[in-house]
């Protein structure tokens, strides 16, 4: 492994921890946002150059910006001063979760496989079938529920201020 690759890591996973303990949600959302470029950089160091542009387009382009806009406009971002009961339930639920998966990963018979050919993708090809192929619904019906959310944000934040009588 590379300089490149621990940088990127050290990056991505501090940046996840820090969304999981902070208590802004504003800051919150922006360390998600980091943790996603650090997933796109993942990609970009991997040469799945598509796949990488389009978790930068995707996620912190529009998910981690919609994001941040739903709790700028929802008022979320007024924090509560009451401790937390267990901090660190979440971090020990999470240590569960990754040494049951990476068990499950370790035994199974997939991780014995040699790897396959190397295949050269098309960009041309992949937007084909996105845009024409069987994606195209999930792809219409993804950017609905992305606008469908921004629209119930604006609704809410203008509902929570009264209109001013002059």
């Amino acid at each position: 492994m590379d300089l490149a690759f621990w940088i990127t890591a050290g990056w991505t996973v501090a940046a996840a921890g820090a969304a999981l303990s902070f208590r802004n949600p504003v800051h919150c959302a922006l360390c998600l946002a980091l943790a996603f470029a650090g997933l796109a950089a993942f990609y970009l160091e991997l040469g799945a150059e598509f796949v990488g542009f389009a978790q930068i387009l995707v996620y912190i382009g529009a998910v981690a910006i919609l994001i941040v806009f739903a709790i700028l406009l929802t008022r979320a971002s007024e924090v509560d001063e009451e401790p937390r009961a267990f901090p660190w339930a979440g971090v020990a639920v999470a240590a569960i979760v990754f040494i049951t998966f990476a068990g499950a990963i370790r035994s199974s018979a997939l991780a014995d496989r040699m790897p396959a050919r190397e295949v050269k993708p098309v960009v041309k090809q992949l937007g084909m079938q996105m845009f024409q192929g069987s994606y195209l619904l999930a792809l219409e019906v993804a950017g609905l529920l992305l606008t469908a959310a921004l629209i119930g944000a604006a609704v809410i934040a203008l509902q929570e201020y009264p209109k001013r009588q002059d």
